[in-house]
């Protein structure tokens, strides 16, 4: 059996449209209340022989609140956004509109200073290539939405702009199953009586 890694997006921090490029602030009263609104459904994936999670406050906090007590993993950071870290999309197309656009058009762009989308995605990618594969071995991996939509790109092998055509919602699963070289995605939520066909 291969490998199967499940990754949970952590719970949010702020509203949508407040936020932020490398996002540090810890999961905000609504985050909280929608983490132990869905923690039933997702307390089973703790039984995953390994748990990790991206290093940020919301990730670490939302996997501890699952019960996964997670190992925080560097790889998983979100993309390094240089001198745009803790602004919005809005506030650094305020201030660098020329630059945000051809970041936005070109994954090798790196305007900011930091990492380019190409680079986060062979960072997320070489992650999750590198995990110890057991016959069967069960991974779970709270992360933040970019870290789980750079993950889709590399195991679809699609081209780098179709991360910005993926929603990852909060406190939502994707699960991929394989090896390295060879990921599949797994689209969950199959109701238990047509499962059993």
């Amino acid at each position: 059996m291969p490998l199967r890694v499940t990754f949970v997006a952590a719970a949010r921090s702020s509203p949508l449209l407040a936020e932020r490029f490398d996002d540090d602030r810890p999961l905000d009263r609504a985050g909280w209340a929608d983490v132990l609104r869905v923690a039933q459904d997702l307390l089973p994936l703790a039984a995953a022989e390994l748990r990790y999670c991206s290093p940020t406050p919301r990730s670490r906090a939302t996997g501890d609140a699952l019960g996964y007590a997670p190992l925080a993993q560097l790889a998983l950071r979100d993309c390094d956004m240089g001198r745009w870290r803790g602004f919005t999309l809005g506030e650094a197309m305020a201030r660098e509109p020329q630059a945000v656009d051809a970041w936005l058009a070109d994954p090798r762009a790196r305007p900011h200073g930091g990492e380019s989308l190409l680079d986060f995605i062979a960072r997320v990618g070489g992650w999750l290539d590198t995990r110890p594969v057991e016959d069967g071995g069960k991974v779970v991996a709270v992360a933040e939405p970019s870290v789980i939509r750079a993950a889709l790109v590399h195991v679809l092998k699609a081209p780098p702009s179709t991360y910005w055509n993926i929603d990852v919602r909060p406190l939502s699963t994707t699960t991929v199953t394989g090896r390295a070289g060879r990921w599949n995605l797994r689209l969950d939520g199959v109701p238990a009586q047509l499962s059993r066909s």
